[in-house]
Formats: structure tokens, C-alpha cells, sequence
């Protein structure tokens, strides 16, 4: 009886570890799928959040270029002006 009862529970252990191995296949599935779409969550933040640090940092610059043409422009008119009171003076 000994010899016929270890295979057979040989044979239902190899089948209950069969039913938890698919279990555990399907949650281990279920968990990589959870984890791949919070990556893919954070990853589309932290592509706008560079977006939008990027969108700052041109404005910045843009602002910056901006500001620096207006002064070289005033600088310019204000040669214009000394160069034209001197010229007058030399006339003079």
C-alpha cells in the first residue's frame, strides 16, 4: 500500500505545485504589468516635467537676449548722439 501511496501523492503535490505555479505565474504577470505601467506613468511625468524646465530655461534665455539686444541698441543710439553733438562742435 506504502509503494502505491507515494506516487500518487507524489502526483497530486506535482499537481497542486502546477495549480500554484500558474497562480504565481499570473500574479507575478499581473504585478510586471502594475510595474510597467507606473514606469510608463513616471516616465511620461518626467518627460513633461524636462519639457516644461526646458520651455523655462529658453524663455529665460530668450528673455536674457532680449534684454541684451535692447541694451546694445541704446548703447548704439547713444554713439549716434555723442557722435553728432561732437561732429557739431567741430563745425563750430
Amino acid at each position: 500500500m506504502q509503494k502505491f501511496a507515494v506516487p500518487v501523492a507524489l502526483a497530486l503535490a506535482a499537481l497542486a505545485l502546477t495549480g500554484c505555479s500558474k497562480k504565481a505565474q499570473n500574479e507575478a504577470n499581473e504585478a510586471a504589468e502594475a510595474m510597467a505601467a507606473d514606469v510608463n506613468v513616471t516616465a511620461a511625468e518626467a518627460v513633461h516635467d524636462v519639457d516644461a524646465a526646458s520651455q523655462a530655461a529658453f524663455g529665460s534665455a530668450e528673455n536674457s537676449i532680449d534684454a541684451a539686444g535692447n541694451a546694445i541698441d541704446k548703447a548704439g543710439d547713444k554713439l549716434d548722439r555723442a557722435a553728432n553733438a561732437a561732429s557739431k562742435e567741430l563745425k563750430h
